[in-house]
């Protein structure tokens, strides 16, 4: 089993806590994204990143500061959004951490798909970005199927905890014999689901640091998931979805 998950816009820097161990897979793909970046002026930087002057101005400094080999952060500790606080990856346990690193994968619009030990700088790219970069239109056209072959690779079986913005990079590559499940945090509004996105993150993050302090292998244990409020609801999940709901909602 893979288990993926979205990157954060907000980044630090952590060189002292735990050393990276290894590099990106698609180091050379980012490497080619970094040299488009730093084609583009300040006002064409700003647009692509659709932040305020301040994020533009910090953003534009650490593009220029960017160093793909050295002054590294392991991944897991370098994202630093509302998932990963509730993932709290600073008080993992050895053990906790070869789980991650066997199990967990991160996708990103700069370096592609990262294991959580991977050393990584701070920058400032989504995955749905209007970057042209060799001659593609956009990042997912850059990717294509790479992030999924990936995956792939490594498992028949994919957990998704990523937003749509990322985990489109890849369910549209997926072949018929790789099975790809998404797991739903929400609550019953009438008749329907309703994902909310800051406890959905909250929820991801949760779930990570579950499947880690308890080493799930087995894709059934899965649904024994029961923080933040949320348990499995059997009636309303499926072959492609395991929908979770908050207690009281159902």
């Amino acid at each position: 089993m893979r288990i993926i998950i979205s990157p954060a816009k907000k980044m630090r820097v952590d060189t002292d806590s735990l050393p990276e161990q290894g590099l990106p897979a698609f180091l050379e793909q980012s490497g080619q994204i970094l040299d488009r970046l730093h084609e583009l002026s300040f006002a064409e930087l700003k647009s692509l990143w659709k932040c305020s002057d301040k994020l533009a101005q910090q953003s534009f400094e650490q593009l220029q500061q960017i160093h793909l080999t050295g002054n590294l952060t392991p991944a897991l500790l370098a994202y630093d959004g509302i998932q990963y606080q509730y993932m709290a990856p600073d008080v993992f346990s050895d053990a906790e951490f070869a789980y991650v690193q066997q199990h967990l994968r991160i996708l990103s619009g700069f370096y592609g798909v990262l294991r959580p030990l991977d050393g990584v700088c701070p920058y400032r790219l989504e995955m749905q970005a209007k970057l042209e970069v060799a001659g593609c239109r956009d990042l997912y056209q850059f990717w294509g199927s790479r992030l999924a072959e990936h995956l792939c690779a490594e498992s028949s079986l994919i957990l998704n905890l990523a937003s749509k913005e990322y985990s489109r990079c890849i369910s549209d590559h997926l072949p018929k014999e790789v099975r790809m499940v998404t797991c739903v945090f929400g609550e019953r509004i009438g008749d329907k689901v309703v994902e909310k996105g800051t406890l959905c993150k909250m929820a991801r993050g949760e779930m990570v640091r579950f499947l880690a302090e308890h080493n799930i292998t087995d894709f059934e244990q899965v649904q024994q998931f029961d923080r933040l409020g949320y348990r499995f609801s059997e009636e309303d999940s499926n072959e492609e979805q395991l929908v979770f709901l908050k207690e009281g909602s159902r």
